[in-house]
């Protein structure tokens, strides 16, 4: 039995481009001479579909979607994910279910059992849990199917109370096939692969697990495909962030005829789960998960263009290089706004950037600006000395005169703030925190500079000064960011436990940390709560990034 998986790219509720999709998916898969081919969880509606399932006529597309690819599904097995209703008298309305499609009919209706609810996740707001297990027989295989979280409650981190595998087995299934749609970040991929080689080995049967692709606002999935034989060998896996279809064949003994491209006594790499912050831990992928994840949110949502602030440091400088990689060099247009507090080299520096790219830019002095809004509120103002308020004034003056370029010619504002400075509160609401999409919201002050060397890796893209130079937000005679924040080298490491690693605040002190740099820190994050939840969405690439995945309360004081 050949079993194929087709790593497809969804959009959220646009019916007839998923059904376009995987009716290609099962021709490609009819061509390469598949028995069964695989889609991804959900992959009929996209994924999270979130409050949409609430919607009964989500759920009717659902359905017809359904009833229009098993029509394809006529010499072959195809097993697609969506939400199913639940027709019982108890619990939710639906399921989070896989369909087994052959002969142009229904055989077998399978749901998930184990909902996550944490992190990105909250399924169990809206399935019910399944309540029984029954393994699907298909051209003389009995076929054990699971759909993502149901294979991650395996002996050594069990999540919860049962595990489906564990009923399916007491029917003897020969091969496990799951349908999921598990996010990117930059530490998953050696998670993923060791669960399912988990799985493989505990139950002693292959496993064919297809992944979806694709970014979905915050959320980026990014393939990789697998298929382990039951001796635990991986044989083969789909590139990463690529649709791609392809397989493997079972043979009636149970082995895989596939080439082995990791033995089973390969084990986890060092850097896997770091207890200190690596920025360089697998810098490339977060590359391309960048770029997916503006690419995709650009074409999801129709938009083509986007605009954003270049100050010549080095946040405006990889964001302008990601999104002129994403969207194209014509399509992203730099606004250069320096104050009377800018230094010439910065915009000298942000000019040799946009040629280097050759990406199109403007030079908008805001120094006029500035001084109307100082006149006008001198009288409120009443003499006061310089502060806080004048420096955001020029921020807050750069995001409207960008919001208004976005507004004239339908560009989106990329932000270009990173992970250390929302983590602190250092940004202007309404000023550098404008944008409709965060693109370095989730990657701490030393993951950009790793992102900018990474992009240099061919040559200079991003001129070496703006690497250099120590970071400024140049809105007071020589500013720099270490005159209100710690040195990022410690700042970021002191991020990383209390965010990713969620250690308390005793627990980063007994790390040798100093115990008053320590509470300043978490006392900023917690107090910038406020901020964060008026920002943008984010382009999630690590274990805990900042929005949907990452809930406390903006009036929390834990300090420990």
């Amino acid at each position: 039995m050949k079993i194929v998986l087709a790593q497809q790219n969804y959009h959220i509720g646009n019916f007839d481009s998923n059904l376009q999709k995987i009716i290609a998916g099962i021709a490609e898969a009819k061509r390469q001479g598949a028995d069964l081919v695989v889609f991804s969880e959900m992959c009929i509606s996209g994924y999270p579909a979130r409050d949409f399932v609430e919607f009964n006529d989500f759920i009717n597309k659902c359905y017809q979607g359904i009833d229009v690819i098993k029509e394809h599904a006529d010499t072959i097995g195809v097993l697609v994910g969506s939400p199913a209703r639940n027709n019982t008298a108890k619990g939710k309305g639906l399921f989070n279910a896989a369909f087994f499609l052959y002969d142009k009919q229904i055989k077998a209706e399978i749901h998930k059992t184990l909902l996550p609810t944490y992190d990105v996740f909250d399924e169990y707001r809206y399935f019910e849990p399944a309540y029984g297990w029954d393994v699907v027989t298909f051209k003389g295989k009995r076929l054990a199917i699971t759909i993502c979280e149901d294979i991650w409650n395996i002996d050594d981190n069990p999540l919860y109370r049962i595990c489906p595998m564990d009923m399916l087995m007491e029917q003897k299934p020969d091969v496990m096939v799951n349908l999921s749609a598990s996010p990117f970040d930059y530490m998953h991929d050696e998670d993923r692969k060791g669960v399912v080689k988990a799985n493989v080995l505990k139950y002693k049967l292959p496993m064919f697990y297809c992944n979806a692709v694709g970014s979905q606002t915050e959320i980026v999935f990014d393939g990789s495909s697998l298929i382990f034989d039951a001796q635990g060998n991986l044989c083969k896996q789909l590139p990463m962030f690529e649709e791609a279809v392809d397989g493997a064949v079972l043979n009636d003994d149970g082995t895989l005829d596939a080439p082995v491209i990791e033995p089973a006594g390969r084990q986890k790499p060092s850097y896997w789960n770091p207890a200190v912050l690596n920025e360089t831990l697998n810098i490339q992928q977060v590359y391309q998960a960048l770029i997916m994840g503006i690419r995709d949110y650009f074409t999801k949502m129709g938009f083509t263009k986007a605009i954003l602030g270049s100050s010549g440091g080095i946040d405006s400088a990889v964001t302008l290089a990601l999104a002129s990689d994403a969207l194209g060099k014509d399509n992203v247009r730099a606004v250069l706004m320096p104050s009377p507090y800018s230094t010439e080299h910065s915009v000298d520096d942000a000019v040799q950037l946009s040629k280097n790219l050759g990406n199109p830019y403007d030079i908008v002095r805001i120094n006029d600006v500035y001084q109307t809004f100082l006149t006008t509120l001198q009288p409120v103002f009443n003499g006061l000395p310089f502060s806080l308020a004048e420096e955001n004034m020029q921020s807050r003056t750069r995001g409207n005169l960008l919001m208004a370029i976005a507004n004239k010619f339908g560009y989106i504002l990329l932000n270009t703030s990173n992970k250390s400075e929302l983590a602190t509160g250092y940004g202007t609401l309404y000023g550098d925190m404008a944008g409709g999409l965060g693109v370095l919201g989730d990657c701490y002050k030393l993951q950009v500079y790793a992102l900018a060397n990474y992009i240099n890796r061919n040559g200079e893209i991003i001129p070496q000064n703006i690497l250099d130079k120590a970071p400024s937000a140049e809105l007071r005679p020589d500013q720099k960011d270490i005159d209100s924040l710690p040195e990022y080298n410690i700042l970021d490491k002191i991020l990383y436990l209390y965010i990713e690693r969620r250690l308390g605040p005793a627990e980063i002190k007994a790390q040798g940390y100093d115990h008053a740099l320590v509470d300043r820190i978490l006392k900023m994050v917690n107090t910038n709560e406020y901020k964060r939840n008026q920002f943008c969405p984010i382009i999630r690439i690590s274990p805990k990034a900042f929005g949907i995945g990452r809930r406390v309360p903006i009036v929390g004081k834990y300090l420990g």
